[in-house]
Formats: C-alpha cells, structure tokens, sequence
C-alpha cells in the first residue's frame, strides 16, 4: 500500500530548525530530517530518543581492554617473555605499568572502530548501499523535511502545504512511497 509523503527542502539549517519549532507547536509529527551535517538541536524538536550509541562504546571499549589484558599477558609473560630495560617478567602483574600505553590505545581504537561499524551498519550506510535519502542534493548543500501523511491525521495534505510554506522552504515535493 502507498503512502503519500510530503518532502520541505531548505537551503539553511536554522531555517529547518525554526521551521520544525513551528510545526510540532501547531500538532504537526515530522518523520525524518535528511542533511549533509549533523544538525544540533533537532532531535529533541522532532521526538527522536536519546542512542545507545554510548553504551556500544563502552562494551566494544571493554572489549579491547580485555583482548588488550590476554593479548599482552600471553605475548609477555607466557608465550616470549624477555628481559627489557631489566623490568620482571614472571608475571603481569609486575609488568602492569609498563603495558599502561597499550592497553589504553587499544581500547580506544576496538571503541572507536566498534562504534563506526556499529552506526554503519545501523543506519545501513554501507559502501555500496544507495543512498535513502529523498534528493540527492541532501548530501551536498540542501535540508529536507520529512512528513508522512499517515502520521499526521489532523492535517490534510494542502492544509500541511500551507503551513510548510510559512516555515520558509525553497521547495515542496509530494512523493508516493510503498
């Protein structure tokens, strides 16, 4: 079944902002909002909920603080242990200030690595996977607003035309989507 689906585009983000401000006051639920940059401040405008972006950090940060622990207790002490600068090498305990560095930037880069794959998988935008944005321009310079029609009962499509005009748009598009 299609939906019929309402697309604003903006040539400036405040514009958006502002826009978003007067439309969720007068009852209007906006879907998505499609930008080439993060545009800070829009999701508490337009309802989406807090990630858990920060909490996959932290799990894919303590797993590097593991594989860092194993990884160097193995190499270090069981598997090769030398003697360097005449530090201990019975056990890792004796050599933990030594292996401080390590293990902090391991954990940084299994977090940081983590967290990219996570969000790319997430928001599946994959090398390789075409793009789901409405127009291409959102990539480059452009700001787009997303109202479903279905979402937005109280409305109909050319009373929500006119208020979309009012919020300082360059151009409207309605689209069919499945």
């Amino acid at each position: 079944m299609a939906e019929r689906v309402i697309y604003a585009m903006y040539d400036d983000d405040d514009v958006l902002k502002d826009g978003a401000k007067m439309l969720v006051a007068k009852g209007v639920k906006i879907s998505e909002v499609f930008s080439p940059f993060p545009i800070h401040g829009i999701d508490p405008i337009i309802g989406i909920k807090n990630t858990r972006l920060g909490i996959v950090a932290f799990l894919f940060g303590i797993t590097g603080l593991m594989l860092a622990t194993v990884g160097m207790r193995y190499f270090m002490v069981t598997d090769w242990p030398m003697n360097i600068g005449g530090k201990p090498n019975f056990t890792y305990l004796d050599n933990l200030l030594a292996f401080v560095p390590i293990t902090f930037e391991f954990t940084v880069l299994c977090a940081a690595h983590g967290m990219a794959i996570t969000y790319m998988l997430r928001n599946k935008t994959l090398p390789g996977i075409p793009a789901q944005n409405p127009d291409p321009r959102t990539t480059d310079d452009k700001f787009v607003m997303e109202i479903r029609l279905s979402e937005n009962t109280k409305y109909n499509s050319e009373e929500l035309e006119k208020l979309l005009r009012e919020t300082g748009l360059i151009e409207l598009d309605q689209k069919e989507i499945k």
